[in-house]
Formats: C-alpha cells, structure tokens, sequence
C-alpha cells in the first residue's frame, strides 16, 4: 500500500499529475488546489490514499495529512467514492469542510458534483462523531456549534429534513439547554 511519495513532477494534466520516484513514474489524482501549486520539474512530497477496487488501482495525493484523513474519512461513507470526496477537498478547505460537519451544515457539501441533498445530510450525521474524534473534540465544548444528535433526530422523525431541523434548532435561545424545551421551541421556529 502506498502512503507518501517524494519525486520530481514530470507531467501535470486538468486532474492528475505524474511523479517520478526512483525512475518510477505515479500517477496521483488530486483537487484542484493541490494541482494548483505542483510546478512541472519541481520537487514535490504528496501524502497518497491507495485506492483499489476491482478494476483499478488509483493513488490520490493530498498536501497534507489533515488532507488525507478528511478524504478517507468521506470514503468511509456508504454511496461517496473517491472523485467525490476529491470534490469536497476542491470547493473547500479540510478545517472548512469539518466545521461544516460540526455545524450540522450540509450546504457546502451539496455544491459537489456527484452529492445530492440526501447524501450530504447523511455525511455530515455519519461523520460528525468522527470528526469530533479526530479533532480530539469533546461534544461539550462544540455545543455552541453544533446541536446533539437527540434533537435533530427527533424533528427529522417527526417528517423534517435536516437541514429544516439544524435551522430550527440555531434560533432557539442558547441559554435553553434541557433538550425537550429545545425541539419544542424549534418547532415553533419551523415555517409549514
């Protein structure tokens, strides 16, 4: 499995470039920024996600580590496959996109090509512990952020869409902080 390279940038194409490693050429998908500050004949370090599938075996190259873990990360999630999750890292930083995660928001990640609302309401579910995780971030201390999980699953059993529920539950008075006063308040705040 590979998981760093360090050579010489021989080709860059629109989504790829080719680095030359001990007189072995790779190819490495990555996001546009990343492409973006590779310069062909310059020396360049990538850290890689080896991807193999049935019929492929491609390598996707990150700048940094932070990188590297957001990507695996939304590989993690059923229905997002690697030029998905690429497509995340292109419309926003890794730090912007966890955020987002945290936040409840959905948004940013319905601007990429290939995730539908539904999809991005079921990353940020699925990845928001994992986030939390990996910033080493306890639920508390993100409580000004983020809502508990409690509450926007009981206004989404009740026939609302996340993003209705995180809305809500953002204009609701942060000193309310006993969760059936808070989804009782934001069901007041949701427009029918």
């Amino acid at each position: 499995m590979i998981a760093y390279l360090n050579g010489k940038i021989i080709y860059k194409s629109i989504n790829y470039f080719l680095i030359e490693v001990n007189n072995v050429g790779y190819k490495v998908f990555a996001s546009e920024n990343f492409l973006n500050e590779v310069s062909l004949d310059k020396q360049q370090e990538s850290y890689i996600s080896h991807q193999v599938r049935e019929d492929s075996s491609d390598l996707y190259g990150f700048k940094s580590i932070n990188d590297l873990e957001l990507f695996e990360m939304l590989l993690s999630v059923s229905g997002v496959g690697p030029k998905s999750a690429l497509g995340v890292l292109n419309i926003a930083s890794a730090d912007d996109v966890k955020e987002s995660i945290l936040r409840g928001d959905a948004n940013l990640l319905t601007k990429v090509a290939g995730i539908g609302k539904k999809t991005a309401e079921r990353l940020v579910l699925e990845l928001k512990n994992k986030v939390l995780k990996l910033e080493g971030t306890s639920k508390e201390s993100v409580g000004n952020i983020s809502h508990g999980a409690d509450e926007i699953d009981a206004l989404v059993s009740l026939g609302y869409s996340v993003i209705e529920a995180r809305d809500a539950l953002n204009k609701v008075d942060k000193d309310i902080i006993d969760s059936g006063k808070r989804v009782k308040e934001a069901l007041k705040n949701i427009k029918n």
